[in-house]
C-alpha cells in the first residue's frame, strides 16, 4: 500500500516543506477528483516565443522564470502548489522542472496562467 492510503502518489514536495536546498522532506497525495494543472516555467519566459510555449504577452512575461517563482506566485494567487524538479517541457531539452497547482477547480487554465504571470513579476520585484 502507498503511503497515501491508497491514493495516487507522486514523488512531489509542496513548497512549504522543503529542506533548504530544494530537496523533498516528504511525497504529496492527491486526492481523486482533485483538479491539477501543470505550469511550465516556459509558459512565462519572456525569451521564449510563442511558438515554443509562451503563454504570456512578451511584455507580461519575465526571462527564465524558475519554478520557485512561480509555486510562490501559485500561492499567492490563493491554490496549492506542488514543485517537480527534474521534469521538461517537450519543447525543451534542459530541465527546469515544473509546478503543480492544485484545487483550481473555479478557472480556467489560461486565467490561472495569466493570474500566476502577473504574481512571478511581482515576485521577483519587476
Amino acid at each position: 500500500m502507498s503511503p497515501c492510503g491508497g491514493l495516487r502518489h507522486t514523488d512531489a514536495i509542496g513548497v512549504a516543506s522543503p529542506d533548504g536546498n530544494g530537496n523533498a522532506l516528504t511525497t504529496g497525495c492527491v486526492t481523486p477528483g482533485m483538479v491539477e494543472n501543470v505550469l511550465w516555467p516556459a509558459y512565462f519566459d519572456a525569451e521564449l516565443p510563442r511558438s515554443d510555449g509562451r503563454r504570456l504577452p512578451a511584455e507580461q512575461a519575465v526571462p527564465e522564470p524558475t519554478v520557485d517563482e512561480i509555486a510562490q506566485a501559485v500561492q499567492q494567487v490563493g491554490y496549492d502548489a506542488t514543485i517537480e524538479r527534474g521534469k521538461a517541457y517537450s519543447r525543451e531539452y534542459d530541465a527546469r522542472g515544473r509546478v503543480l497547482a492544485q484545487g483550481t477547480t473555479d478557472t480556467t487554465k489560461n486565467d490561472l496562467v495569466r493570474a500566476v504571470g502577473a504574481y512571478v513579476a511581482v515576485v521577483r520585484g519587476e
